[in-house]
């Protein structure tokens, strides 16, 4: 336990063995799936269980530490050291798939339809953006349109971006109120934007034939907003979490690191959607 002159030694922790455990389970379900083994789903959903437990257990356990005063100055700065270097690392990933896209666009299309290059290797490659390669081996489709659903999306994170600064306005000023309808309708914006990305994927598959199969340009399309949709996912589910909390009571102006890293994550996914809505939907 921390003093204000000492720094707090966590407790032996057994939480992300059990993760481990969880992560792994699934891997083998889901490989076995893979392979139209009968036993494939079974294990995927019992890994899946042991994974929401362990969330759950160590999520609890770090909340009831928080709350009685475990945790000192230093250890605050570890954890926002620690996040801040997540979420660098959640930038790099994005900028791999972001690289992938410039690559193909701007380079790769133009280099396969220059003279030499497109006689010998296809000769009646179209060397235009979308592509799904020569001789359209994905089939017909219809690229997606930035002013339907990708912009009213765009509207939603951008509006949910104002709620969680609003929230956390109201936790400083020791507005519980405020901080509760903040966040309430921070997590029901991002989980309305997950709703209309599905809306958005079913008129893809459905009626633009537009899949992960139509070439190059159906792949990075869905590899891009795919991952992004789940990391609102995972932000709407942390903010759900921080929710919980605040309705029992829990964080104050000085101590409220779990909100300032959910907000710090909700605001990374709103920069990325707005990178993509520029560079995928609308170049």
């Amino acid at each position: 336990m921390s003093t204000n002159s000492t720094y707090y030694i966590p407790h032996k922790a057994t939480w992300p063995v059990i993760g481990t455990v969880g992560l792994m389970t699934m891997l083998a379900g889901f490989a076995n799936y893979l392979n139209g083994s009968s036993i494939g789903q079974p294990l995927m959903i019992v890994g899946l269980s042991i994974f929401i437990a362990m969330l759950v257990g160590w999520f609890t356990l770090q909340a009831k530490e928080s709350e009685s005063g475990m945790y000192n100055h230093e250890v605050g700065i570890s954890y926002r050291h620690g996040m801040m270097w997540f979420i660098f690392s959640e930038i790099v990933f994005f900028a791999v798939f972001f690289g992938t896209l410039w690559y193909t666009r701007n380079l790769s299309v133009p280099w396969l339809g220059e003279g030499a290059t497109k006689e010998l290797l296809w000769p009646a490659f179209d060397a235009v953006w979308p592509t799904n390669g020569p001789g359209k081996v994905g089939g017909e489709f219809e690229p997606m349109g930035a002013w339907g659903l990708p912009f009213i999306n765009t509207l939603l994170l951008l509006s949910s971006g104002v709620t969680c600064t609003w929230a956390h306005h109201g936790l400083l000023a020791k507005n519980r109120d405020q901080l509760i309808k903040g966040l309430l309708a921070t997590v029901a914006l991002g989980f309305l934007f997950v709703c209309f990305q599905a809306i958005e994927y079913h008129e893809a598959y459905t009626e633009m034939g537009l899949t992960l199969g139509s070439g190059v340009y159906g792949s990075t399309f869905f590899m891009l907003t795919g991952f992004h949709g789940f990391h609102v996912c995972v932000g709407a589910i942390i903010l759900s979490v921080v929710l919980f909390r605040s309705t029992k009571g829990h964080f104050s102006p000085e101590n409220h690191f779990a909100f300032e890293a959910a907000a710090w994550y909700w605001h990374f996914v709103d920069v990325v959607w707005l990178g993509l809505f520029i560079f995928v939907y609308l170049m």
